[in-house]
């Protein structure tokens, strides 16, 4: 394709569109509803839409925030959080608990969210939600540009310590992804998608011995 077929910009310099692209073009994204507690015992319960998982033995999850919020200096205190899973019937709460509100309101009693308590955390995880991740905190970063500067984001990683998978969605030992219906961020300024059934599809990872050129007359 011809260099004249893209829009080419440099984020330093402005992007000059109607809206920044970054956040949509890297999307959709898993929404990173996290619950955590500060010393004194108060929760608190914020989206992230910068997160995801970055390691599989042991499993560690991560969020970015912009910001140090209350989240983040909960877990900086406690060194705990929850992650729970945002689904579509969940997702005008998941939306309440993005609001401002004073430190010590509960975003739980906001978004009218049951508790369960956590097992191995003394973090509350939503019980509405099929899915909870109980981590403790492994690193907080904070994110720097190319030129060495510090950035007012902090980047949380954590160890998932249990798992808890409502039953309906396990199927013979498999995690059913679109039974659960989980819902992630697609850019703009409120643009969601919901993963479902019919917009999966299996692609297995090729192996040594494949004829490549097999492979990719069956992607057209």
């Amino acid at each position: 394709m011809a260099e004249d077929a893209f829009y080419s910009y440099e984020p330093a310099a402005g992007h000059g569109l109607a809206h920044d692209p970054f956040n949509a073009i890297v999307g959709p994204r898993p929404i990173g509803w996290i619950s955590s507690v500060d010393g004194g015992g108060r929760l608190n319960l914020a989206p992230y839409s910068f997160f995801n998982a970055f390691n599989y033995h042991p499993p560690i999850i991560g969020f970015s925030s912009i910001g140090w919020k209350d989240t983040v200096a909960n877990i900086a205190e406690t060194r705990e959080f929850v992650w729970n899973l945002t689904t579509r019937d969940l997702v005008r709460q998941m939306n309440v608990t993005s609001a401002a509100v004073a430190k010590g309101q509960s975003e739980f009693d906001l978004a009218r969210l049951a508790r369960l308590p956590g097992r191995t955390v003394r973090v509350d995880r939503i019980a509405q939600s099929p899915v909870h991740f109980e981590c403790r905190l492994t690193q907080i970063v904070q994110l720097q540009g190319a030129d060495g500067q510090a950035v007012e984001s902090w980047l949380v990683l954590g160890e998932v310590v249990a798992v808890h998978i409502r039953r309906d969605l396990l199927h013979d030992g498999i995690y059913d992804t679109a039974g659960a219906v989980p819902v992630l961020r697609a850019g703009r300024q409120g643009d969601y998608l919901a993963v479902e059934r019919d917009a999966m599809f299996e692609l297995l990872r090729p192996r040594a011995d494949d004829d490549v050129e097999a492979l990719l007359r069956e992607s057209r």
